[in-house]
């Protein structure tokens, strides 16, 4: 049983070494699928599960909406306009106010502690900013499920 897996990851590893170097392919699709049940985010490069992190979703009383999203907008620092001019980096809005960004409360991470934006350590923010800008938003989806 071993060697399927070994051979299906020898074939993904060519798959992606295929796209960094095939001409047309300077553009990686990304994917961050966030999980509400689980507190996971998933962040696939051209299909492939790349990063797994740890997010913060709304608490009791708020709502992270469910369902699949293209960024609309980034903002490197934004300040909520909402909540008390609270520093959001890193930010890729999806759906009106709602946005993945970086958080200070690194601590909450793994459960829901949000008014409903998708929060992440501020290195993986920063890394999913920067995933995000050099792919382009058209080439970007948050999906998020229950």
């Amino acid at each position: 049983m071993a060697r399927p897996r070994s051979i299906g990851a020898a074939i993904l590893m060519i798959v992606a070494l295929a796209a960094t170097l095939l001409p047309g392919s300077a553009f990686a699709d990304v994917v961050a699928r966030i999980s509400l049940s689980s507190q996971q985010m998933v962040v696939y490069v051209d299909g492939i599960p790349t990063y797994d992190w740890a997010v913060s979703t709304a608490r009791s009383g708020y709502r992270t909406p469910v369902g699949s999203f293209r960024p609309t907008r980034m903002h490197k620092m934004w300040y909520s306009k909402k909540y008390d001019n609270a520093p959001m980096p890193n930010s890729i809005f999806f759906l009106g106010g709602y946005a993945v960004h970086g958080t200070p409360h690194i601590r909450a991470l793994g459960r829901p502690a949000s008014h409903g934006c998708v929060r992440l350590h501020p290195d993986n923010a920063r890394t999913l900013y920067s995933l995000v800008k050099s792919s382009g938003i058209e080439n970007a989806r948050i999906v998020i499920t229950r």
